[in-house]
């Protein structure tokens, strides 16, 4: 009995090792920009990827397990790639990143280091032409391009003027835009600002004067926002609807330009106060709200559900591989739905199923108006400031 009982002692002690040893703690690597010009959103992704981290070690319970490196790429293309370079030694994979032009040069280099890089946070075009084994994206412009359209739909909007920034995914964007509201019949002109634009008001007042739009688009992001709704404001156009893209409908842009940015409409994720359905989302919330003290913003997202994706397939790679190919390959085989709706991911990284959603400043709440079935409230009209 005795020797039976100590065979057993020994084949759990035997098993337990085994399952030890068998548990795999992967090192992931982030730059994002937690200073510069992109600074606001870079914090709030890099909050969301803390968050994805933290949620899937207590859900392996320590057979699985990620640890992250942070590096502030200080929204500066040269310091993003520096910053591959330099974790790329002491890490697995990569994850994070914002802005096309940080995001390309540093997921290249990725590549050519032997490292899988996921973002939430590049959506031109040209990002997933490169031909890249181990680059992948969970939201493009297609999405953001598609929710415009649908908007302008919802309104009933017969002339859109487009004011856009000339960078890569601006620039992508407004082309889409456009081609997709020519084929509705609506009469399109096209803006183009330098990056450095800080005086909008010859654009606005062209606008004003010459193209009588019902809707004016912005895509640029949280300065040129805020430049051209200062313009507007001063010179009144009379329109039904502004409209912007990335970053403008957050709750830090609500508290930030209140005022500026009343009935102003943006691409967002989430209401604000947020509501979430799924268990996914309720833990997400709660653990963001006990670590940050406040409720996620839809960049929060962005960087949690790249960050999800990369982690649940570095789970799943046989014996602990990590590999390019090796995770790579487990990365094409995702099919899971997130807080962003489904993704999965074709040849090139990309998600086709992403879809954005549009969310209106109305007093201190951001309230998803389209599409119809996503809807938390009504829409206000005139959808703007003054």
């Amino acid at each position: 009995m005795k020797r039976r009982l100590a065979f057993a002692v020994a084949a759990l002690a035997t098993m337990f090792w085994a399952a030890q040893s068998s548990a795999k703690e992967f090192n992931v690597g982030v730059h994002m920009p937690l200073t510069g010009g992109l600074a606001r959103v870079g914090i709030s992704m890099w909050q969301g990827i803390q968050i994805a981290a933290n949620l899937f070690n207590d859900a392996e319970g320590g057979h699985n397990s990620v640890k992250l490196s942070i590096v502030d790429d200080e929204s500066n293309p040269a310091k993003a790639v520096a910053a591959v370079e330099q974790m790329a030694p002491n890490v697995d994979a990569f994850t994070g990143g914002f802005g096309s032009n940080l995001v390309g040069p540093a997921s290249e280099t990725a590549d050519r280091l032997g490292k899988a890089y996921v973002t939430g946070g590049a959506v031109a075009d040209e990002i997933v032409a490169r031909g890249l084994k181990g680059f992948f994206r969970v939201n493009n412009n297609q999405g953001y391009a598609k929710a415009i359209d649908g908007l302008t739909t919802d309104l009933g909007v017969k002339s859109l003027s487009i004011l856009y920034s000339t960078k890569d995914a601006t620039s992508n964007l407004a082309q889409q835009v456009a081609a997709l509201a020519k084929k509705h019949s609506v009469n399109v002109t096209m803006h183009p600002f330098d990056s450095n634009t800080s005086d909008f008001k010859p654009l606005v007042n062209k606008i004003k004067l010459q193209d009588h739009p019902q809707m004016i688009m912005m895509s640029g992001y949280e300065n040129d926002y805020v430049g051209i709704l200062r313009a507007a404001q001063i010179l009144k156009p009379d329109v039904k609807m502004m409209v912007g893209v990335y970053g403008l409908a957050t709750e830090q842009m609500n508290k930030d330009f209140h005022d500026l940015v009343q009935n102003v409409a943006g691409t967002a994720v989430l209401s604000y106060p947020p509501i979430f359905k799924t268990d996914d989302g309720k833990k997400f919330a709660e653990s963001f709200k006990a670590k940050f003290g406040k409720y996620p913003d839809y960049n929060a997202v962005y960087g949690y559900v790249a960050a999800q994706m990369l982690f649940a397939a570095l789970a799943k790679v046989p014996n602990g591989d990590a590999s390019l190919a090796s995770l790579a390959a487990e990365l094409r085989k995702t099919d899971a739905e997130t807080l962003l709706g489904h993704v999965r991911f074709d040849e090139r990284g990309d998600n086709p199923d992403f879809i954005q959603r549009i969310a209106q400043h109305q007093g201190d709440q951001l309230v998803l108006i389209s599409p119809a079935n996503a809807a938390t409230g009504q829409v206000k009209l005139p959808g703007r400031s003054w």
